[in-house]
């Protein structure tokens, strides 16, 4: 009996290519993330005061968290996970909130309030089939293209030396040339590269950058040094609290990262896939990753999301096999138990990380307005995403501006633009009539109509009313022929 030949393709979701093959693409994945999953931890340990061991804790859960989250959402369990070729795992859109609860209630108040806000997405996932009509294109689209605009200032950062401004020696010529040279390899790996050169662009990017980085003496090594070689975790790290303001606030930016699941998932499908996000998919990927958020708050990881560079990889290079994005997960899981393995990882400078992922944070963006003209650029639609974007980044820009709301609503929206652009986008789609680029285009005919029959009746010419049909003849002649032009 014959057998089908294995399916290698890198290109199809259940292809399984050579380990050789995949082994590079996931390693990129793998850099791409890193810097965005131990961060969050680091920023909320110094928050809430925790003591070094604890934020090596919050750390390396974190990262273990990642690994498994992706692995459970690539392969799934009964009516949870996307299975989708998306990385997920701690992420950045939920810091601001975190902050906000952090310092009032210390890491067992955000970890009570995530339990609860878990369970709210799982609720938003359970419901999406239904209320699914309140997100289309022009909505997901906004989101995604707000994401990719809103991280050009992280790479930007990075280039520069640190997340941090004002860490010493950023902005150093030093650390633009590292980043420089990144991004310069990159661009030519992906642009005149073949086979896995080109696949596998954003890590060739990154060795080159890190090499250059150590001949230069921008590496330490001090942290891998420090590091245990394996470190098991524990149930209930931490003690769980619940106040009501904390847990307001978590519900409220759950919801939120919601609609960025659903952006970051459609422009997966979209860019990398080249069709539209089933709706058994997007139920899978907000129940999973509800879970997964809950699940979390019982080890002391921080709560979960997709993750938009990743999404930017996928859409870049239209690798989408499961096989390839699964290594990347057991790669996470590797470092979150061996705490060395995970420090070797963030021995990457940052301006080598800031030059390898600009051009994948651009690729986001393009994926969002590829998803935007899905629908008409009719009057109504550019209406709700150029004020989306005007609100949202013009807020991100000017902080000032709401130094005088409320405190929660403050932290809400302040540090995060995906906050107010989904929620402008999401509200104006219900509330503008719904028209159409041929329902203007009759609004216009009916107005040169109306204007046609006035300019008849001011000159009070006894063949007005023949001028009047003229003009109604020639309105609906333009109109129709506007109409065309427009569709």
């Amino acid at each position: 009996m014959q057998t089908s030949p294995r399916n290698t393709s890198i290109f199809d979701f259940h292809g399984k290519p050579p380990l050789v093959k995949a082994l590079p693409i996931s390693l990129q994945h793998v850099l791409a993330m890193v810097a965005g999953v131990i961060t969050p931890p680091i920023i909320i340990a110094g928050v809430v005061g925790a003591t070094p061991a604890e934020k090596l804790l919050l750390i390396q859960i974190a990262v273990l968290a990642s690994g498994g989250c992706t692995l459970f959402h690539l392969y799934g369990v009964w009516k949870f996970g996307a299975r989708l070729p998306a990385i997920f795992g701690v992420g950045f859109a939920y810091v601001p909130t975190l902050i906000a609860v952090g310092g009032q209630f210390g890491i067992e108040g955000i970890l009570g309030a995530q339990l609860v806000g878990g369970i709210t997405m799982m609720v938003v996932g359970y419901f999406i089939q239904y209320i699914r009509h309140l997100f289309p294109p022009v909505v997901a689209g906004t989101v995604v293209l707000v994401i990719g605009l809103s991280l050009y200032d992280i790479a930007i950062r990075y280039m520069a030396g640190s997340g941090n401004v004002e860490a010493p020696g950023f902005g150093a010529p030093l650390n633009w040339a590292v980043g420089l040279v990144t991004l310069l390899t990159v661009l030519v790996a992906s642009q005149f590269g073949r086979g896995v050169v080109k696949l596998s662009a954003i890590m060739v990017g990154i060795l080159v950058g890190y090499l250059l980085s150590l001949a230069l003496g921008m590496v330490s090594f001090d942290s891998v040094v420090e590091a245990e070689w394996v470190a098991v975790p524990e149930v209930m790290p931490f003690e769980m609290e619940f106040h009501a303001a904390a847990i307001v606030s978590m519900v409220v930016i759950c919801v939120i990262n919601s609609v960025q699941t659903i952006g970051d998932l459609s422009a997966t499908t979209v860019g990398g896939m080249n069709r539209e996000l089933k709706t058994k998919e997007l139920t899978g990927g907000l129940l999973g990753n509800g879970l997964t958020t809950a699940a979390s708050a019982f080890f002391g990881a921080l709560p979960t999301s997709t993750f938009s560079q990743n999404v930017g990889i996928v859409a870049m290079t239209k690798v989408i096999s499961r096989y390839v994005l699964a290594i990347a997960g057991l790669f996470m899981i590797l470092a979150g138990l061996s705490p060395k393995f995970g420090a070797i990882m963030t021995t990457i400078p940052y301006p080598v990380l800031g030059g390898a992922t600009i051009i994948v944070f651009g690729m986001i963006t393009m994926t969002g307005i590829q998803l935007l003209i899905k629908d008409e650029l009719s009057a109504r639609n550019m209406t709700i995403v150029g004020l989306a974007l005007a609100l949202s980044l013009g807020i991100a820009q000017v902080p000032a501006a709401i130094e005088q709301f409320p405190a929660m609503l403050r932290n809400l929206i302040g540090g995060a633009p995906i906050v107010v652009a989904a929620i402008t986008a999401f509200v104006l789609n219900i509330v503008l009539p719904r028209t159409s680029l041929a329902d203007e285009a009759r609004e216009r005919e009916e107005i040169a109509r109306a204007d046609a029959e006035a300019a008849g009746r001011a000159e009070g010419h006894p063949h007005a009313g023949k001028v009047g049909a003229a003009g109604r003849e020639g309105a609906g002649v333009g109109g129709a022929a506007g109409g065309a032009r427009g569709g």
